[in-house]
């Protein structure tokens, strides 16, 4: 799915912790891009929390989410890793890590207890890392006379465009963050308004935050 146009994640890294009858539950939220990411990130907490009972996780990664892997690391089957992996899901996050850290305190929270514990823990790195939709924008490049340039920054203002940069010159040169289902919109609205009279190109295009899932 080459074609993906916006996807769920995270904005930030975060970790977490709470008490559960005694254990301790810390959670690690991460954003990764890839899987050598994932792995060199779930090394790194199991070196860092090499004395803990457990580090289990579970991450998806890719615009169409095909990546997905968890581990429960010694904890009864289907009780941690897979749980963190169902949140993950439900919330149709990707390019995201979750590791989730345990120090047994010494009493036995049996299955479902184990269920609710890494769940929790899942979905509170998620709250502090904030979950966040992300738009592909295009980085769109217009030259315009300065006869257009009220024109331009009408349009530019109604249709609530962020502007990158502008540099006055010889013409304006204006470098502007456009979402991509947008674009050819837009280029027809400057195309009309301007007679034709503009220089429009894409240099680049990337994701961009637009908001913050509730």
């Amino acid at each position: 799915m080459n074609n993906v146009e916006s996807f769920f994640s995270i904005h930030k890294d975060s970790t977490i912790s709470f008490i559960e009858n005694k254990s301790e539950f810390i959670g690690h939220c991460f954003y990764v891009e890839n899987k050598k990411e994932a792995e060199n990130k779930i090394l790194e907490i199991k070196e860092k929390y090499k004395d803990a009972t457990h580090n289990c996780f579970a991450y998806i990664i890719g615009k169409d989410r095909l990546i997905q892997k968890y581990s429960d690391d010694k904890e009864p089957q289907a009780t941690a890793g897979i749980p963190i992996l169902e949140v993950l899901k439900k919330k149709n996050i990707t390019n995201c890590l979750v590791v989730v850290t345990r120090y047994f305190g010494g009493i036995l929270l049996g299955a479902g207890g184990l269920v609710r514990a890494y769940t929790t823990a899942t979905i509170l790195a998620l709250d502090s890392s904030k979950i966040v939709l992300k738009n592909l924008f295009y980085i769109v490049n217009v030259t315009v006379d300065y006869t257009y340039l009220g024109k331009i920054e009408y349009i530019l203002k109604k249709l609530e465009i962020e502007i990158k940069s502008i540099d006055y010159l010889e013409n304006v040169n204006i470098k502007l963050f456009i979402k991509k289902s947008e674009f050819k919109k837009f280029e027809k609205l400057l195309i009309d308004e301007t007679s034709n009279n503009c220089l429009i190109s894409i240099e680049d295009e990337l994701f961009k935050s637009v908001f913050i899932k509730n």
